[in-house]
This record gives structure tokens, C-alpha cells and sequence, in this order.
């Protein structure tokens, strides 16, 4: 019932969303709203600022959190006049706000347990925590009771194979971060995968397509793989 009402909740949100850019865009199709303002709520900064109150609201604070702050930080000079001595340390700046965002966002969660834990338990590999930049890693999953875990690529790419893995109990959920590289999943073909991906200038794929056949996919087997891709990828394949 509370998974119910967290979608229901939700899709709620996502339709008052979606009303209120339909209202922004009539008024702004009737001449309502003043040149200066269209020019601001009507811009790519705004839907990026939009799309991240939508993803804290859906439970996804880091992802939200960096997509409202590159937004706003492209529409400072939509508002205001700023000097050329700062216009020069822009992206210096931009880059310390997403470090910023990245290390509040994941110092709360250390606070909290990994999802699925069980008391009691080492969970060795049944969760992993990797960081890579300016390089690339391959991982490979043989946990048997398998609850997710968290990857981070920037300017790297990282790979696990979870082919030989066993999902937990409660299923598993990972949460990538992946800036100007990418992360990519050998799963099982019987496996549900979920995507939860934000995608800006990068893609979320599925490939195993091609590769499944008849192979029907097990609901009780369900991998969620939810995060922020930016000028990169997430990619899911069997083989």
C-alpha cells in the first residue's frame, strides 16, 4: 500500500507540473506574461530548475539538487548583469557547486543504512560503493544476497557484471552518478530492471533486447537503477 501511494503521490505531482507549464505556456501564447518574464519561465534553465523540484519531490534530492543549481546557474545572466571578472571563474564555480551538492547530498546518507540491510550481516559485496574519475573499472557481483549500492563515474566509466549474482529478499536498488563517462550493467535476463535515471545531454539503455528472446522477465527480481547522467550514459545489457 505505501509503494502504491508513493506512486500515486507522485503522479500527482508530475500533473500539477505538467498543468502549470500548460498554464506558463497559454498565457504566454496570449500575450499575458511580459516580454522579460517569457524570456525567463519560458527557457531550458526553467525546465531544468522544473524537472529538479520534481525529482526532490520524488525522493531524488541529489539529482534534483544539482539540476536546479546548474539551472539557476545559467539563468543568473538572464537576470542580472554580471561583471566579466566573474563571468571568467563561471564554471570554476559551477563545478565547486555540484562538489558541494554531491558531498552534503551523500554526507546525509551516510547517516543512514543501505537499503534492504539486515542486522548482523557483512555485507561484503552485497553493496559497493565506487568512485572513479579520469579512469575506468570493471566489478564482478557474485553476492547471493545482492541489495544494491552506489557507483559514481566523472570523465570514467565503470562496469559490473551481476550475472552471477542473487537479488535480495526486498530487491535491490543502485544509484548512479555519471558525468561525462559512463556506467554500464551486466544483469541476468530474468531480472525486472526499473529505470529512475535523470538524463541531461546522456541516455539510459536497455540492450538486451536482441538478446532475450523468449525469456520472460520475473517481477520478484527487480533491480532499480535510479541517478543523474550528464554527458554520459547508463547502459543495461545480458551479454
Amino acid at each position: 500500500m505505501g509503494h502504491k501511494a508513493d506512486i500515486s503521490n507522485r503522479r500527482a505531482v508530475l500533473g500539477i507540473f505538467l498543468i502549470a507549464i500548460g498554464a506558463l505556456w497559454i498565457l504566454e501564447r496570449l500575450d499575458l506574461i511580459p516580454s522579460f518574464w517569457n524570456d525567463i519561465l519560458i527557457s531550458w534553465q526553467m525546465l531544468l530548475i522544473g524537472i529538479g523540484v520534481f525529482s526532490i519531490i520524488g525522493g531524488n534530492k541529489t539529482t534534483g539538487t544539482i539540476l536546479i543549481v546548474i539551472g539557476g546557474f545559467f539563468l543568473i545572466p538572464e537576470v542580472a548583469h554580471i561583471p566579466y571578472e566573474l563571468r571568467r571563474i563561471g564554471w570554476p564555480m559551477l563545478i565547486m557547486g555540484v562538489g558541494v551538492v554531491l558531498l552534503v547530498t551523500q554526507t546525509g546518507k551516510h547517516k543512514k543504512e543501505p537499503p534492504h540491510f539486515e542486522h548482523g550481516k557483512s555485507h561484503g559485496m552485497d553493496y559497493f560503493d565506487d568512485f572513479v574519475i579520469f579512469g575506468g573499472r570493471e566489478v564482478y557481483v557474485d553476492s547471493q544476497n545482492f541489495f544494491g549500492g552506489r557507483s559514481t563515474s566523472v570523465f570514467g566509466g565503470t562496469e559490473y557484471d551481476l550475472r552471477q549474482a542473487r537479488l535480495s529478499q526486498n530487491g535491490a536498488v543502485i544509484d548512479c552518478l555519471t558525468m561525462f563517462g559512463g556506467c554500464g550493467f551486466k544483469v541476468p535476463p530474468d531480472w525486472t530492471v526499473k529505470n529512475e535515471v535523470t538524463a541531461i545531454f546522456g541516455a539510459f539503455t536497455d540492450k538486451r533486447g536482441a538478446s532475450l528472446n523468449q525469456v520472460v522477465s520475473d517481477p520478484s527480481k527487480t533491480l532499480v537503477i535510479k541517478g543523474f547522467a550528464a554527458f554520459g550514459g547508463v547502459e543495461v545489457k545480458y551479454m
